[in-house]
């Protein structure tokens, strides 16, 4: 028996620390060797950390939502065997983390780690409580019925015996990449998909629950704090006829042939891009300490986009310069990369102007939230059909409210109120979305 030291290893060019963001092990756990023991967050890319090897847990580094320096002990594991036998085994990874480890010593930290990584002198971090899952006695039996596994999954031994012991049939969880993670599993079970995890009785009565602001939580409540405290935000609506640009669209799918189906926001981009030029100061950045407003030649247009771990942001670069196949090729990698945390983090950073939607539960209108130090951001809603009079005559038309909000420090409403103008009049005509 020995007592291996598993230190946070560096997860990306440049970063010093990272937030624990989940624990799935505690002191006194058994884990097999790859089984997942943390997920930790670094900027907004989460990496899920493997056990190195197979024992028993018996230190962690800290709590959820602690923050903890690259080079640093994660957890410390009762090993099996001669510890030789598994360095030799992780010649790779030793390396890397015996690097880590001595900038650790030469900046006066870790001074207690031991060669080989292994140490018996850091006393064991008291573990993080983990959520307790209640279950009603009574609708064990139901619940086991009804949870069997019913099909052959693709999942690790670790998740398969947390799902049996939770009683859930891993053909019900969604998969996030090619088979089912502990992140998956907890997924499931927090938004309330999983039978017989939610109060049932006429009531459908909930106890109070506390919920510590960690990982990507925090740091869109910090980004949107920040953006709220220092930007006077306004915000301009306008409906806009949406109808022969649909039509357009439909066209477009209909003879698209391999190339990827087209959906509103390529079109909305084109036309994004085309107005810019003659409202330079919306595609622009504000550095409030240096007081200099930046105008940016290209549009690096920033999709927000919605995941399970919360708003993502990735960007489409030099958006200008692509054409609407390539602009759905772009929105449809980069929402399943943000999705599944494959995002990398240059596709995370630098746009200079933001487009949010919400697609069909686009509702009426939205007051988006600028993204400092961006000075704008656009938002369609949703396109309903509507009577119109037109020339007299009634006629059914699709129509979309398209909200935009704006930094009152940089843009005045009289240019938003443009823009947004000759933003309607391309997309009513949509012919000159391809004009030059």
């Amino acid at each position: 028996m020995s007592i291996y030291t598993f230190n946070l290893p560096d997860i990306g060019e440049g970063i010093a620390e990272a937030e624990i963001v989940k624990w799935h092990v505690k002191v006194g756990d058994r884990v097999e060797e790859d089984d997942q023991i943390a997920d930790m967050m670094t900027d907004k890319a989460t990496v899920e950390m493997e056990a190195p090897v197979t024992g028993t847990v018996v230190a962690v580094a800290g709590e959820e939502g602690d923050i903890i320096a690259i080079g640093s002990m994660l957890v410390q594991i009762e090993s099996e065997g001669d510890q030789s036998a598994v360095e030799s085994e992780k010649s790779e990874a030793g390396t890397a983390l015996v690097e880590s480890e001595n900038d650790v010593v030469k900046s006066g930290q870790g001074s207690d780690i031991k060669e080989n990584n292994v140490t018996s002198s850091i006393p064991p971090v008291p573990p993080s409580k983990t959520p307790e899952v209640h279950v009603d006695a009574s609708k064990s039996d139901v619940m086991a019925a009804d949870n069997a596994p019913s099909t052959k999954v693709l999942a690790t031994p670790a998740v398969r015996k947390r799902a049996a012991d939770l009683g859930v049939d891993l053909s019900l969880v969604k998969a996030q990449g090619e088979h089912i993670r502990h992140s998956d599993l907890d997924a499931y079970l927090s938004y309330g998909s999983g039978q017989g995890y939610r109060p049932s009785g006429a009531s459908h009565k909930r106890d109070d629950e506390t919920i510590k602001v960690i990982g990507m939580r925090r740091k869109i409540a910090q980004n949107m704090a920040e953006s709220k405290r220092h930007i006077p935000h306004f915000s301009y609506v306008d409906e806009i006829d949406m109808t022969a640009v649909e039509d357009m669209r439909a066209d477009l799918n209909a003879n698209r042939g391999d190339r990827p189906k087209i959906t509103m926001l390529p079109l909305m981009i084109v036309a994004i891009c085309k107005a810019l030029p003659q409202y330079p100061m919306l595609n622009a950045t504000y550095d409030d300490e240096a007081g200099l407003v930046t105008r940016h030649g290209a549009v690096h247009l920033g999709m927000a986009t919605q995941t399970d771990q919360g708003l993502m942001v990735p960007v489409i670069r030099d958006a200008q310069d692509k054409n609407i196949w390539q602009l759905a090729a772009d929105i449809g990698r980069l929402s399943a990369a943000a999705r599944d945390g494959r995002a990398k983090p240059e596709e995370l950073s630098g746009s200079t102007l933001t487009l949010t939607s919400l697609g069909p539960l686009g509702g009426i209108a939205t007051t988006p939230v600028i993204q400092r130090p961006q000075v704008a951001i656009i938002g369609p809603n949703k396109i309903v059909e509507r009577p119109m009079i037109i020339d007299g005559e009634i006629q059914a038309r699709k129509l979309m409210n398209l909200s935009i909000s704006c930094d009152h420090r940089v843009v005045d409403g009289y240019d938003a109120a443009s823009y947004v103008q000759a933003l309607k009049h391309l997309l009513e005509t949509p012919v000159l979305l391809f004009t030059d």
